[in-house]
């Protein structure tokens, strides 16, 4: 019995396709490098991240120079420009601006302790096991022999009480209670609040505590105010994450009223088939030429359909671009708390593609706002319901992004606590529970009212 069906058949091409088309502007540019070593029939017609200073400068003034031109001070400038005085420039700022990290700061005390070489190994393995919070990665115990527990403990406790006070814990909880301990001056009963009624003072709670400590409710609000001069992340201060800069694919920009949206292929070069190998591709070849012919048509073919490529990540990244734009206009107009619910099948429709690629061609690709700069992918949001009489639904990043301004127009000796949040979100339209706004404050890296 004979079916017919029909199958998709992934090609070499179509599979290299599908890689450019994910691939970020950096990694463009490494796979462009390693395709022009590997295909002789493929070549640089113009190298835009190596041109002249005279050059770059008169195409910088050409071109506005938009891409530098940025209101985002955070933004990776161009390579054009005086080189050699950036490059001074940034050396001479490494320098004087590399902060010391917690471990270096931790293992810089621990070396100025009388203790012997066993009991520096054990405070180093406690050290290294932290992570950025000041908190054990693994537990302490896996860390040394058994017969090594009872000196880890003791070197453990010195670390506690090193600079930050409250590092080599387990957690917050624990962090609090060694910061009370070890303060000159710790407020009564504030230990017995962060053993038995933590939760309970985040939720205000405060008669509830007063009657347990049987102590007037005034002495509770005094214990909250002594723990908000603690800190129960200690080591976030010496936190020295390196910034992690993008370039931006793509740059909107509002001219005249409307948006006007450029590609960033500064660092792209421009590519184009070698004549040489062209020629002998299409020539009547000899017999002892065709092993020739057949070497240099294999090549252009692949040339081409990798420069095809290039054009075509290019031409669905303004067009996906340009659908995002259309969509989240109010965003790009008034900024982040307008974004608007959007989904992939959304722009898959508008510029007539299947929702892969737009996943693909969105993913680690960066546009450059008048708000900073956004992964393409931040665009897309679900659907948050609104309480108001016209249906409106807000997306969650916009309803993120109300949390961020509520808690930043808060007053430092009143913070609002999530049930709070929510009564102001539902005077905008938005209702949602309480355990969501939690949720998205510890996504926007928010703590508790408790600990602001």
């Amino acid at each position: 019995m004979l079916r017919q069906q029909q199958q998709l058949r992934m090609t070499p091409q179509l599979y290299q396709a599908i890689k450019i088309m994910a691939l970020p502007l950096q990694e463009l540019r490494t796979t462009i490098e390693e395709e022009l070593e590997r295909n002789p029939a493929l070549e640089v017609l113009e190298d835009r991240s190596e041109m002249s200073l005279d050059d770059a400068e008169r195409r910088s003034h050409e071109e506005q120079d938009y891409f530098d031109d940025a209101s985002d001070s955070g933004y990776l400038r161009s390579k054009i420009g005086d080189t050699r005085e950036d490059a001074r420039r940034k050396f001479i700022e490494g320098v004087l601006t590399r902060s010391e990290n917690l471990p270096e700061h931790l293992l810089w005390q621990l070396r100025l302790q009388p203790i012997s070489e066993e009991e520096f190994d054990i405070g180093e393995l406690l050290i290294r096991n932290l992570d950025g919070n000041g908190f054990h990665r693994d537990p302490p115990e896996s860390l040394v022999k058994p017969e090594q527990l009872e000196l880890m403990n003791r070197i453990k406790e010195m670390i506690q009480s090193f600079e930050p006070v409250g590092t080599c814990t387990s957690g917050y909880h624990e962090s609090l209670l060694v910061q009370i301990k070890l303060h000159p001056d710790p407020y009564p009963g504030a230990a017995e609040v962060v053993e038995r009624y933590l939760g309970a003072l985040e939720r205000e709670k405060y008669k509830e505590i007063a009657r347990g400590l049987k102590v007037p409710v005034e002495q509770v609000v005094a214990i909250k105010e002594f723990l908000r001069e603690l800190d129960p992340m200690p080591g976030r201060s010496f936190s020295n994450e390196q910034p992690r800069y993008v370039i931006p694919d793509l740059m909107v920009k509002l001219q005249d009223g409307e948006f006007a949206i450029f590609l960033n292929d500064q660092d792209i070069p421009v590519l184009t088939v070698n004549p040489f190998y062209a020629n002998l591709s299409e020539g009547k070849a000899k017999s002892t030429e065709k092993a020739v012919k057949k070497f240099a048509s294999s090549g252009v073919q692949e040339a081409r359909w990798f420069i095809r490529s290039i054009r075509q990540r290019s031409e669905t990244l303004l067009k996906t671009c340009k659908a995002i734009v259309e969509f989240q206009r109010e965003f790009f107009r008034k900024g982040p708390k307008y974004l608007v619910p959007l989904a992939l099948k959304n722009i898959a429709e508008e510029i007539g593609v299947h929702e892969a690629t737009v996943s693909r061609v969105t993913n680690g690709k960066y546009v450059q706002t008048e708000w900073g700069i956004f992964e393409l992918k931040y665009f897309f949001s679900s659907s948050v319901p609104g309480s108001s009489p016209g249906g409106t639904r807000f997306s969650k990043e916009g309803v993120k992004e109300m949390v961020r301004e509520i808690v930043e127009a808060e007053g430092r000796k009143a913070p609002l606590t999530d049930q709070k949040i929510g009564e102001l979100l539902a005077e905008k339209g938005v209702k949602i529970a309480r355990r969501t706004i939690a949720k998205y404050r510890k996504e926007l890296d928010i703590m508790s009212s408790h600990h602001r």
